[in-house]
């Protein structure tokens, strides 16, 4: 709304600065001609210029587009014609009004200049005329100099301050729109924390009072009977449902960010990958690290995890690395296996590679996943990192952290 309130205004005062001129050169044009013989050698030298200038206005300023910033060419070429146009009859002397009518908008000192300008003119073509200068006609003219320059520079007053008006307005609604988009995800997040919560005090609680009433079950049956195996798969299906109630509550209510920075996290993640599988998990951070908002770290915390998880379930990986790599303007993150890998032009993506392309995509940011049977699989993730970076944290340029395989 506010950009259509601003081109809106600015269309409308360019229709009003090519009226002025239209009206000043027309209007200055008829009092010449009213002044002399209606012939045709008496009106082409007042006619001509006027014709020309006209052109002139029309391709700088109307066709060209420059209403608010007129090129220094449109100024000399103007002025050159109205002092052809002025020695040919000094009536066309208020035309100066319509050459200098795209600067009157501008700077204050532009409509001063031009009705001094204007005023001198006279003055001096009055002297030149009748070889002396009236006292009274000059008293009278300066009055009405004054006046002009007044009303000019009052009219530029209020155009400056309603730009400063439309720029305030600007800078609320920025403001107000990001009041809203901090709102929205202080909402988001309060909304994950609470499905968090309540997946955790419902389906993980269940899924672990079930794990634990079948393995009672089981000490209760006789060992290698048909009903002990069913128990037992019947306890593993509640195992892995557990662990996976339990993954998509970290997933949603990510390690406390507020406490750590982005890499301190991932090399928590890795962390806990090696000491629940087995798997050498570790971290290496290269660069300067810089801080970004909570909210963006959070995002990508749960791309890592995500990638970290499916590395878990589906690779079969022996070594499972993560690198944060902060680049000056962007931050790259190689999430890397050396699993079973697949061949991702014949496998349909699932779930969580399309919510990992659609997070980082609403940072900004790209996503690709590289992958090869029997060779491992890369996910590579880049976003920019902010212009003027609030905080960094003291780290050293580079880091590993490394765990071996749990015995």
């Amino acid at each position: 709304m506010a950009l259509q309130q601003a081109w809106a205004r600015k269309r409308w005062t360019a229709v009003g600065q090519h009226a002025v001129f239209t009206t000043v050169l027309a209007g200055s044009v008829l009092v010449a001609l009213a002044g002399t013989n209606m012939t045709t050698g008496a009106a082409l030298p007042r006619v001509g210029p006027a014709v020309g200038l006209a052109a002139w206005y029309a391709y700088w300023i109307a066709l060209r587009g420059s209403a608010d910033r007129p090129p220094p060419p449109y100024l000399v070429g103007a002025l050159a014609v109205w002092s052809l146009m002025a020695a040919v009859d000094p009536a066309l002397l208020p035309v100066i009004v319509a050459v200098l009518s795209p600067y009157w908008l501008r700077r204050a000192w532009w409509p001063a200049g031009g009705v001094l300008l204007l005023g001198t003119a006279w003055a001096w073509q009055y002297f030149t005329t009748d070889s002396s200068v009236d006292v009274r006609a000059l008293t009278a003219c300066l009055p009405g100099i004054a006046v002009a320059v007044t009303t000019v520079c009052y009219v530029t007053a209020l155009d400056r301050e309603s730009h400063r008006r439309q720029r305030l307005l600007d800078e609320l609604s920025a403001t107000q729109a990001e009041r809203a988009a901090a709102e929205r995800q202080a909402g988001t997040l309060a909304e994950r924390q609470r499905l968090a919560r309540e997946v955790h005090d419902t389906l993980t609680q269940g899924f672990a009072s079930i794990a634990m009433l079948l393995d009672a079950v089981r000490d209760d049956l006789p060992a290698g009977s048909s009903a002990a195996r069913r128990v037992e798969q019947a306890m593993r299906t509640a195992r892995d449902n557990l662990a996976e109630s339990r993954r998509l509550v970290h997933a949603l209510h990510p390690a406390p960010l507020d406490r750590t920075h982005l890499a301190d996290a991932v090399r928590e993640l890795t962390t806990r990958l090696a000491e629940e599988t087995g798997t050498e998990a570790y971290t290496v951070v290269t660069g300067r690290q810089v801080a970004l908002p909570p909210g963006t770290e959070g995002e990508l915390l749960r791309v890592v995890q995500e990638a970290l998880s499916n590395a878990r379930r589906h690779a079969r990986a022996v070594s499972v690395s993560v690198t944060l790599s902060y680049l000056g303007d962007v931050l790259a993150i190689d999430i890397q296996d050396d699993g079973t890998g697949f061949a991702p032009a014949s496998r349909h993506a699932g779930i969580g590679l399309i919510t990992m392309r659609e997070r980082v995509t609403a940072l900004d940011g790209t996503f690709a996943v590289e992958s090869t049977l029997g060779e491992g699989t890369t996910v590579a993730v880049t976003v920019p990192l902010p212009v003027e970076p609030s905080a960094s944290p003291p780290q050293a340029v580079s880091g590993i952290e490394r765990m071996a395989p749990a015995s």
